[in-house]
C-alpha cells in the first residue's frame, strides 16, 4: 500500500507549465519523488482552459514511472469529475483536494470512495483555527471510512496566513508565526488517529538557511513530507527527511530488545513502552528511502 513517507519533497507545478509532460515522465528532474500538478491557486482563471487542455494532453502521453508519485490538485469537485472521465487518468496516483472541510468533504470523497486513487485533502479554511471543527471533521472522516483513501492531510500555510491578513516573514520559520500553534494543534488532533500530515511550502527560494531551520521543526512536529515550490529546494528537503544513522540504530535496538523495558543508548533513555511506535516509523521511513 502507498505510504505517505514516500512523498518526500512534493513539487508543485502549475498545469500551465510548458514542461508538464517531461516532469510527469520524470525526465526533467529524475530525482523527484512526487509531483502535484495544480489547477487551483497557481492557475489564473483566464488560463484555466488552456491549462486543463495541457493536462489532458499530458495524460494521454504520460508514461509509466513507478518511482514518481503523480497527483493533480483539483480546483473544485466539478474539475475532479472532469478529470476522472479523461483517458489516461489511471496513470495518476491521486488528487489533492483544496479548501477541504466539512462543507465539501462528502462531495469530494464520495467520488473517490470505490476508486484506486489516494487523496490528500488540504486543511486551509477558517475551520482550521477552530479545534471543535477539526475534531468534527476528523470524526466524520473516520465514521464514513474515508481514512482508507487519505494518504495524508496537507497543511495550507499560505492560505491560512492569508485568512489572518499576513504573509510569512522572510527571516523566520512558520513556527515563529501564529501558525506554529495551529500546526501543533493539527498534529495532536489528527496523528493519534492514524492520519499523516505534510508540511506547508516555504516560499522564499533564496533563504535556504531558514528553510533548513523550518525543516527541523517540521520533523520535530512529526510531519512526513514538505511541498516544494522550486526544484532547488528539493535536495535540502530530501536530505532533511533522511533518517539519521543514530536514530536508525536506536530504533533497531528498541524493537529488538526483549529483556529490558528501559535501557541507555547514546546518552538517552530508550523505553519500549513509549518509544516503540516511533521506532517502527523510523524503520518504515528508512525502508522507503532505500
Amino acid at each position: 500500500m502507498l505510504d505517505a513517507y514516500r512523498l518526500g519533497g512534493s513539487l508543485y507545478v502549475p498545469v500551465t507549465h510548458r514542461d508538464v509532460l517531461s516532469i510527469a515522465n520524470g525526465s526533467k528532474w529524475p530525482e523527484l519523488r512526487s509531483v502535484i500538478f495544480c489547477t487551483e491557486d497557481a492557475v489564473a482563471p483566464k488560463a484555466l482552459e488552456s491549462g486543463l487542455a495541457n493536462l489532458r494532453d499530458c495524460l494521454s502521453a504520460m508514461e509509466p514511472n513507478p518511482s514518481l508519485l503523480r497527483f493533480v490538485r483539483v480546483r473544485n469537485p466539478e474539475i475532479l469529475d472532469w478529470l476522472l472521465a479523461l483517458p489516461g487518468i489511471e496513470k495518476l496516483d491521486g488528487f489533492v483536494l483544496p479548501k477541504f472541510d466539512l462543507s465539501n468533504a462528502d462531495r469530494y470523497l464520495e467520488r473517490l470512495a470505490d476508486s484506486q486513487y489516494r487523496c490528500m485533502p488540504t486543511l486551509e479554511t477558517r475551520d482550521v483555527f477552530e479545534p471543535a471543527r477539526m475534531m468534527a471533521l476528523r470524526d466524520h472522516l473516520l465514521k464514513r471510512g474515508y481514512q482508507e483513501r487519505i494518504l495524508a492531510l496537507r497543511i495550507g500555510g499560505n492560505d491560512l496566513l492569508s485568512l489572518l491578513g499576513m504573509r510569512r516573514p522572510r527571516d523566520r520559520t512558520l513556527y515563529r508565526t501564529p501558525l506554529g500553534h495551529t500546526i501543533a494543534q493539527l498534529v495532536t488532533l489528527f496523528k493519534p488517529y492514524g492520519f499523516q500530515l505534510t508540511a506547508p511550502v516555504f516560499e522564499h527560494i533564496d533563504h535556504p538557511e531558514v528553510l533548513r531551520e523550518e525543516l527541523s521543526d517540521d520533523i520535530a512536529h512529526g510531519l512526513c513530507g514538505k511541498t516544494a515550490i522550486h526544484p532547488s529546494q528539493l535536495p535540502l528537503i530530501e536530505a532533511s527527511f533522511q533518517v539519521a544513522p543514530a536514530d536508525l540504530e536506536a530504533a533497531q535496538r528498541i524493537l529488538e530488545e526483549s529483556e529490558r523495558a528501559v535501557f541507555k543508548f547514546e546518552g538517552s533513555m530508550c523505553e519500549l513502552a513509549t518509544h516503540s511506535r516511533w521506532a517502527r516509523h523510523i524503520l518504515k521511513r528508512t525502508a522507503l528511502d532505500s
